[in-house]
């Protein structure tokens, strides 16, 4: 069983692009995540999706991520 009291060092956050994914997005940034990349958007017949990744600033894995060429 996972432990989920501690904050993950990856978030992809999906839903809607509306005014609430993008307080989704505000809240994590303001817990220390920073952007991942850009966004993606899809269109599902109705209305535009987005995905946005999100990493811990203080993350190890954030911190090898950056070290790795591309």
């Amino acid at each position: 069983m996972s432990d989920f009291t501690k904050p993950l060092g990856y978030r992809l956050i999906t839903g809607p692009d509306d005014a609430e994914f993008c307080a989704r997005v505000s809240a994590l940034l303001d817990q220390g995540y920073r952007l991942h990349g850009s966004p993606a958007l899809t269109f599902d017949g109705e209305r535009v999706i987005a995905a946005q990744a999100l990493v811990l600033s203080h993350s190890a894995g954030s911190k090898a991520a950056e070290r790795s060429p591309r």
